[in-house]
């Protein structure tokens, strides 16, 4: 059940019921408390009805297409029907289909051998964007994004491009590029467009249509789903004139020893046996996020956020990163480092002695915390729609008592990895 958020100064309430909302966690100078969530951005937890509609459909969970009995033919029909509930969601074209993949990684790698050409990226892309582009041309960002639209406007033109692939928003800094301004660009200059959308989705309003997007893909798991299900959504023709991205069952018409004839999208690529209580669950989550107000949405982010910059901002030594000095919007997203402090040392703190879970690391983005002077890594703290002021102050004064030497607890990094010595809180019952 959705319920409202708060905006006065002292209280700003979850947007939603998230599983693991109430989940005890115990410290590692004893005791236990409510474990407070900030690593939305890696993986957000489920949302009540995407719990719902899983427990719903098991019951009936059989195998889908061409099954006669009654199970197979739910499935297959919820199945089906998850695909316009992701349609809709992100407002795709008539001519767009929305095929099933793991994830966002897989979506674009599904993509990159559709592409009839190069494509043109930015250097500050998570990997999954920068890596499976096989004929591509990587573009610096500037320190502003209007000049960096400029730079990616000069290498558009100048020579034949297929694709222009970008981030909606970034997984380090959450800053939000102009994806209809991009559309128009690429499209003035003879290419297509594909937005990774796997941080734009969970917190901004979509609408690919509206946009003049021809490919987009998010996953699931970041989407308020579990793990398992992504989206690639795009023009057909492309992926009709490639090869399958599996070849097997399901993705054919007809096959003899001699030949085979491959089945149009999206059956093309969804060879083998579908993951149908992961496409229900990401279909789910696209329902309940589609009776949200984005706008609420952005504005709920917009409070913790700032109280999670004002209550930083003044903690000695500690430094947030950004991309760019004109970025207009952010999603939920405050990236930093610490001076005296690596990023896992402060991960392993918060976590042992607070319960609270942050994400550490280079954050599968190494050529942008490397321009950003930060080749070790940074700290990562991404709020969703069950994040609370609450769990904000939490945070803010657990990193002020770590500056203030008030911690009190050892830790050492062991294989790269940074734990509590003695480490109490693990033990051979606590672990399921």
């Amino acid at each position: 059940m959705m319920t409202a958020v708060l905006t006065a100064d002292v209280c700003v309430a979850p947007l939603a019921q998230v599983s693991g909302s109430d989940l005890r966690v115990p410290l590692v100078q004893g005791g236990d408390c409510t474990y407070v969530n900030f690593d939305y951005a890696a993986s957000a937890p489920a949302l009540a009805q995407v719990t719902d509609r899983i427990g719903a459909l098991l019951p009936t969970y059989s195998s889908v297409h061409r099954g006669a009995g009654y199970a197979s033919r739910v499935s297959t029909e919820c199945y089906e029907k998850a695909r316009d509930s992701v349609a809709r969601f992100v407002g795709a074209c008539d001519d767009q289909v929305v095929v099933f993949t793991r994830n966002t990684t897989d979506s674009l790698n599904l993509l990159a051998n559709c592409v009839p050409g190069s494509t043109v990226v930015l250097d500050i892309e998570h990997h999954a964007n920068l890596l499976p582009w096989k004929d591509s041309r990587v573009v610096r960002a500037a320190d502003t994004l209007a000049e960096t639209v400029r730079l990616l406007v000069a290498e558009l033109c100048s020579k034949p491009t297929a694709l222009l692939a970008v981030t909606g928003a970034s997984n380090v800094t959450g800053e939000v590029l102009p994806i209809a301004a991009l559309a128009e660009v690429a499209h003035r200059c003879g290419a297509r467009i594909l937005v990774d959308a796997a941080q734009l989705a969970p917190h901004r309003r979509i609408d690919v249509e509206e946009w003049g997007v021809d490919y987009l893909a998010f996953s699931g798991h970041k989407l308020y789903a579990p793990f398992g299900a992504g989206v690639l959504v795009g023009r057909r023709d492309w992926l009709d004139a490639a090869e399958p991205y599996l070849a097997g069952g399901g993705a054919v018409r007809n096959v003899t020893v001699e030949s085979t004839q491959w089945a149009p999208a999206p059956a093309r690529h969804e060879a083998g046996t579908p993951n149908v209580l992961g496409a229900a669950a990401l279909a789910a989550a696209c329902d309940a996020l589609s009776e949200l107000d984005f706008g609420t949405v952005a504005e709920h982010e917009a409070a913790l956020t700032g109280r999670l910059l004002d209550g930083l901002g003044s903690v000695d030594g500690l430094e947030f990163l950004r991309l760019w000095t004109d970025a207009p919007d952010t999603v939920g997203i405050v990236t930093f480092t610490i001076d005296g402090f690596e990023p896992g040392e402060i991960a392993a703190y918060l976590s042992a002695e607070h319960g609270i879970g942050v994400r550490d690391g280079r954050f599968c983005a190494h050529p942008l915390l490397g321009r950003l002077g930060r080749p070790d890594g940074a700290v990562r703290v991404s709020v969703g729609l069950g994040s609370c002021s609450e769990d904000v102050d939490r945070l803010v004064d657990a990193v002020r008592t770590l500056v203030a030497g008030g911690r009190n607890w050892a830790y050492a990094k062991e294989s790269g990895q940074w734990n509590p010595v003695p480490e109490t809180r693990f033990s051979r019952d606590a672990l399921v």
